[in-house]
């Protein structure tokens, strides 16, 4: 088994960072800082941080096939301008204050996924659900609590996913003409003392970088479950990783300082890192909407 030190790139500047996104088109790395209402343009080349000021929370962020951004908002599926303003595209919590939208990704066939959850993080009311590139929103899935991360097999026939409170990596098969999800099944389980399952991706060799929510790690899976690698990290709460830079090499990776009481022991809590761990991931799909 690998080990690896991720190292600092950003920060610590979050109270929830979130949603890494490479975008090749400028050469950045997007992020979000949830509770914040914010996103980030992080420029490597520069080490300049951008920071958007946005009228919602933003779960998660996906580039767009017409060009820009959309965003899983607080109340829905939004086009995000660089200004931060939203153009909402798919209306889902307007009416209920108690919901937001978590973290999402877009698929082969560009249509975009994300899960709804409590802002308590408690209740089972979440739902996976898809919008499709004529605005339309299909739900894929209830009975989530946190809806995390997300990601698809190299042939597009299978959806790997977690509820980060059920402690484990699920699969779907996937219909790719229509995008709808069956056979909801148990992959492989983590062991709580390992830390809670958060954000994921996958590489080119078919193994899932999940992010460890009080693990302080990414720990790289095989679909069947065997641990292969651990990026070790100096902050308890471990967000999302992600794979970026001009050759898709790089494994980026949010963390949070919010719902951590020993911060000041954390100085690194909340900050971006970054690793090269010898493997590369695809680009990111992009929404056809």
């Amino acid at each position: 088994m690998q080990r690896f030190q991720a190292e600092p790139v950003v920060g610590p500047t979050a109270t929830f960072g979130e949603g890494p996104l490479w975008d090749d088109r400028e050469g950045v790395l997007w992020w979000t800082d949830i509770p914040a209402s914010t996103v980030h343009r992080f420029d490597p080349l520069s080490g300049k941080d951008e920071t958007i000021e946005v009228e919602q929370n933003i779960g998660t962020i996906v580039l767009r096939a017409s060009g820009g951004l959309a965003v899983a908002a607080r109340d829905g599926f939004a086009a995000m301008g660089k200004d931060g303003s939203l153009d909402m595209l798919a209306p889902l919590n307007a009416d209920d204050d108690t919901m937001r939208m978590n973290d999402g990704k877009v698929d082969p066939s560009g249509r975009f996924y994300a899960s709804t959850m409590a802002f308590n993080g408690e209740d089972p009311r979440g739902e996976l659900v898809r919008l499709d590139a004529d605005l339309s929103v299909h739900v894929q899935a209830d009975g989530i609590v946190i809806g995390n991360g997300l990601d698809w097999s190299a042939d597009g026939r299978t959806l790997y996913y977690t509820d980060t409170m059920e402690f484990g990596i699920d699969a779907f098969d996937v219909d790719p003409a229509t995008g709808d999800l069956s056979k909801r099944r148990r992959l492989f389980d983590i062991a709580e003392e390992h830390g809670w399952p958060d954000g994921f991706c996958i590489d080119n060799e078919g193994a899932l970088w999940v992010a460890m929510w009080k693990g302080s790690a990414v720990r790289r899976y095989s679909p069947e479950g065997e641990l292969l690698a651990i990026v070790d990290l100096p902050a308890t709460n471990v967000t999302c990783a992600s794979f970026g830079g001009s050759s898709y090499d790089t494994l980026y990776i949010t963390t949070a300082a919010a719902h951590f009481s020993g911060a000041e022991e954390e100085p690194l809590a909340g900050a971006i890192f970054s690793i090269k761990p010898g493997v590369s991931g695809p680009p990111p799909n992009q929404f056809a909407g």
